[in-house]
């Protein structure tokens, strides 16, 4: 679900309204406007679409105006589009294991508020399986002057599903796993 994590460095691009030093506030990701999405190869060539319908996540504004994404994302809403097959096999034990593992968790680390602007690196703890690794997203460039407010954070990042415990159905899909996002954040009045 690094993907899932991808998607929050997105989130994180949305600009900083002022804060007094002692307090944060946060914007909550808009479910509705927003896609956050896997790709993944088969050995035999062919790319799966796979997407998270069932997700919560906010854009925390810290009291020195950084920052942090914070997404989380149930591994029984995952499916891989077209396939009943594929979601099973996302969904089971040798993949997500939903029974053991409901969510996919991602924590950016702290950024400034001109990333979602001017594109870039997030970086963060993506925790999947249980297991928690550092990742690196790319940030696209906005495309107006308040990001995910009026105009998408757009993303992606690749992971290897193996340093997750993700390793079972190496014979048929790629240890990759492009995690791509298109978010917006309920503007706040």
């Amino acid at each position: 679900m690094p993907w899932l994590l991808a998607a929050g460095l997105w989130l994180a691009a949305v600009p900083a309204a002022p804060v007094l030093a002692s307090e944060t506030r946060a914007l909550v990701l808009d479910t509705a406007r927003s896609d956050i999405g896997f790709q993944l190869r088969t050995r035999w060539g062919q790319q799966l679409e796979g997407r998270f319908d069932d997700w919560h996540g906010e854009i925390v504004v810290l009291p020195d105006g950084r920052h942090q994404v914070r997404l989380t994302l149930p591994t029984g809403g995952v499916e891989i589009v077209g396939s009943r097959s594929y979601t099973r096999i996302t969904r089971g034990a040798g993949f997500f294991d939903v029974e053991r593992h409901p969510e996919v968790r991602f924590v950016s680390d702290p950024y400034p508020a001109t990333l979602a602007r001017e594109g870039g690196a997030m970086t963060g703890v993506l925790s999947i399986r249980g297991i928690a690794q550092r990742e690196t997203f790319r940030i696209a460039p906005a495309q107006c002057t308040r990001p995910a407010v009026d105009c998408d954070v757009v993303g992606e990042g690749d992971v290897r599903r193996s340093r997750y415990a993700m390793d079972r159905w190496g014979y048929a899909l790629s240890d990759q796993v492009r995690f791509t996002l298109r978010i917006r954040a309920v503007e706040s009045h």
